[in-house]
């Protein structure tokens, strides 16, 4: 069974996974639509993910264009009372091609947070997540921070947000963004959800850093590689074994993982993982939730089996000699943002 944990320095508690909902909605529907689970087929995965004691779930506006929202909102309101679950959405990208449909201007702000809510059916969101830095989304003008975060600030007075966190920004912009908050008595973001696994490790330079010694929650994404870390990629790209993997999915993780390190690191988890009589995957979550601020890594799955053992992982602890042997290979990457589509 899950442990709940507190989110960062706020009073809000989150289960120590999260469960990411990309992969649900309407299949055909936005980038994710080869390897989309229908309402139906997501729901024995969200029993089970509540059995297990997990009920923090995260998804995004841009996920299926807005149907994961649906699904996610619709599926909650089935198996769960409010009070017994923390719903993340997230806003920035944009939603249509009219010049106003994403970023982080004071009008998409407010439009965003109300079509999420009309797509949940929910009265208002835990947890609020600007997917990007308002400079850093693509097709956007680049909007002020004070405009962004005052708007943010006006959601949470409203009722409309409970919390907010960030995503996929330096940690310099993230500094920013906090004192800026801070200087106008804005409410500052409480989790920081970037990318950060065993074969990407550049956000322990300063980002995570700046979290700990702030008080920020980290929740990566992507604590699997996108199924590199997992085995779905057999010694190289073009080894796929997963609809994902095979599908046009796979050139974004191509350009996320680059460099000579990523599968001799894959092979020595699969070479871990026979050690501790575990998958790969339990092996990749188990060393992400060891990371010093990691609070609750956002996990994907498309069976229940696949989330029982992540559940599972999180009582694995691995010793420091394993550690160091799956770190060891690790070696910098050009691409230090690697923000993705995810």
């Amino acid at each position: 069974m899950l442990e709940a944990v507190q989110l960062g320095n706020s009073g809000l508690r989150v289960s120590e996974l999260c469960l990411g909902t990309m992969n649900f909605g309407i299949p055909g529907r936005g980038h994710q639509g080869d390897w989309t689970l229908t309402l139906e087929e997501a729901r024995p995965i969200f029993k089970a993910a509540i059995d297990h004691g997990l009920f923090y779930f995260d998804c995004a506006d841009i996920y299926g264009l807005g149907a994961s929202e649906e699904v996610v909102g619709a599926l909650l309101k089935e198996l769960l009372p409010r009070d017994e679950y923390v719903l993340a959405t997230k806003i920035a990208m944009p939603m249509g091609r009219n010049a106003n449909q994403g970023g982080l201007s004071r009008k998409h702000v407010r439009e965003g947070i109300d079509a999420c809510l009309r797509r949940t059916g929910h009265d208002y969101i835990d947890h609020l997540v600007i997917h990007r830095h308002p400079h850093g989304i693509p097709g956007s003008v680049h909007t002020p921070i004070e405009e962004t975060l005052e708007a943010l600030h006006d959601a949470v007075k409203e009722g409309k947000v409970l919390y907010l966190g960030g995503s996929s920004m330096f940690a310099w912009q993230f500094a920013e963004l906090q004192l800026t908050a801070k200087m106008n008595n804005w409410t500052p973001f409480v989790s920081m959800q970037n990318h950060h696994n065993l074969v990407y490790r550049e956000e322990e330079r300063e980002m995570n850093p700046y979290c700990v010694s702030t008080g920020v929650a980290l929740t990566p994404w992507s604590p699997l590689a996108r199924g590199i870390l997992a085995g779905s990629y057999q010694g190289g790209f073009s080894g796929g074994s997963t609809s994902r993997s095979q599908g046009q999915d796979r050139k974004r993780t191509e350009g996320l993982y680059q460099g000579d390190h990523v599968f001799p690191i894959a092979e020595r988890v699969i070479e871990t993982a026979s050690k501790y009589e575990c998958t790969p995957a339990q092996i990749a979550v188990a060393w992400l939730k060891g990371r010093p601020g990691v609070t609750s890594p956002i996990v994907g799955v498309s069976k229940v089996s696949q989330l029982e053992d992540l559940v599972a992982a999180a009582a694995i602890e691995l010793a420091t000699e394993d550690v160091d042997y799956l770190e060891e290979l690790y070696q910098p990457v050009k691409n230090l943002l690697s923000i993705g589509t995810s």
